[in-house]
């Protein structure tokens, strides 16, 4: 009883919503209640526009299930994208809470809030706006994500103001800084396999399409990317992204015009309970 128990459980935590565990982009969507999940993210780009070389920022995440509403995470980031030498680069907290919750047999419509706060120790570089290393700010945003068996669909907006101390001081910058953007991202994914789960232990494979946008408002510009991506599952608790990002069209100054994400995480079921008594 008790491995038909673990069974549903990990099958309805990992596999049956594998789809919409996208690779760039949040869902709506929760890790577990009472999970802890640690991610490590590769994210590097061949050719950057400062150096004219190959560059990374690796990033470690920890994210919490504190209930079936509310999750948080907390990263930081090492990189030699903004500098000549790899160093410590950057932090940052993430909390997503689940508002709204329509649940059907294999479908779901959900829709979250989130909020991060990310502090970076990087020059002030380029035009786009993001929290990853780049900036350091807050965004908040809203997402809706609906499942229907094997496909899922996700929409984000948000808006993303950076707190920098240049922002404040009497300096004419030329060209203008962008402190503030609006981005939105679409993302859907697909369960190709298995066709039919037996065992937790089945390799699942998703694929991944995912659109990003983002318009700057003191100097205004924008960028339009595409991201195809793939996954893998193992055990029901462990997966690896492969992921790459391009431009579509632009008119900002960024880092560069494609770039690679690599992570691979590892959740851990009920690796912290309720208290006795807690709501």
């Amino acid at each position: 009883m008790l491995r038909v128990f673990t069974f549903l459980l990990l099958l309805s935590a990992s596999n049956a919503h594998g789809q919409e565990l996208y690779v760039f982009s949040e869902p709506a969507s929760n890790i577990p209640a009472h999970s802890l999940s640690i991610k490590l993210k590769d994210h590097f780009v061949t050719d950057d526009n400062i150096y004219s070389r190959f560059s990374n920022r690796l990033m470690p995440q920890v994210m919490f299930g504190m209930s079936k509403k509310l999750m948080v995470r907390g990263s930081f980031s090492v990189a030699n994208m903004h500098t000549a030498d790899t160093r410590f680069e950057s932090f940052s907290l993430y909390a997503k809470y689940r508002f709204l919750s329509k649940d059907d047999v294999h479908r779901h419509f959900r829709m979250a809030v989130f909020a991060e706060a990310s502090k970076t120790n990087t020059p002030f570089h380029y035009d786009e706006i993001t929290l990853m290393g780049d900036k350091g700010g807050i965004e908040a945003g809203i997402i809706a994500t609906q499942l229907w068996h094997r496909l899922a669909l996700s929409g984000t907006l948000s808006h993303t103001q950076v707190l920098h101390k240049s922002r404040n001081d009497k300096v004419i910058y030329i060209p203008e800084r962008n402190y503030q953007s609006v981005n939105f991202s679409l993302s859907g994914g697909y369960l190709l396999l298995p066709k039919e789960y037996t065992d937790y232990r089945q390799t699942n494979l998703n694929l991944y399409i995912e659109l990003f946008g983002q318009r700057t408002f003191e100097n205004p510009a924008y960028y339009l990317d595409l991201a195809p991506a793939i996954q893998l599952i193992f055990g029901s608790n462990t997966r690896l992204n492969i992921g790459y990002r391009f431009q579509l069209v632009s008119d900002m100054q960024r880092m560069a015009a494609s770039s690679w994400l690599f992570s691979i995480e590892r959740t851990f079921l009920n690796a912290f309970n309720k208290k006795r008594g807690a709501d």
